[in-house]
């Protein structure tokens, strides 16, 4: 197994916060999905990758859980790592650390699928690319309760 990497770095803007004073959902969500993309260019799927095989990834499923507030200033760093891998569909865990604290701040488990963009159906993720997110296994520990 393998440690994570770190897949997006960056800070909390004042625009990310909502009415409660905290980072809104849509925001981790977008720092996840930077991270998600980080993570597939290690495999070798990149965007210019996807673009000349007509190829891309679709998101299936995506649970996050969030354990600390991040505010404005806040330091966001995002670490990744597969937790599995098929011929079709990828599973990965996204953590992410406010680097000021070095606090677990949200935890997002995500599949995603190879699609075929011509013919709008899934499709085999390249065996390179497999062997290559095969090294980037992690084992996670959510802990989770009940």
């Amino acid at each position: 197994m393998s440690k994570m990497v770190t897949t997006f770095i960056g800070v909390v803007y004042p625009w990310h916060e909502d009415q409660m004073g905290h980072m809104n959902v849509q925001h981790y969500i977008g720092m996840f999905d930077g991270g998600t993309w980080n993570l597939l260019a290690e495999t070798g799927l990149t965007a210019e990758w996807m673009k000349e095989n007509q190829r891309g990834m679709a998101a299936v499923q995506m649970n996050i859980s969030y354990r600390k507030e991040m505010t404005s200033g806040d330091l966001v760093e995002v670490r990744a790592g597969f937790l599995n891998v098929s011929e079709k569909k990828v599973m990965f865990v996204h953590e992410m650390i406010n680097r000021g604290t070095g606090e677990v701040t949200a935890v997002a488990e995500m599949t995603g699928g190879m699609l075929d963009t011509t013919k709008r159906k899934s499709a085999p993720i390249p065996q390179e690319a497999l062997d290559k997110a095969q090294g980037l296994l992690v084992e996670y520990d959510f802990g989770r309760r009940g």
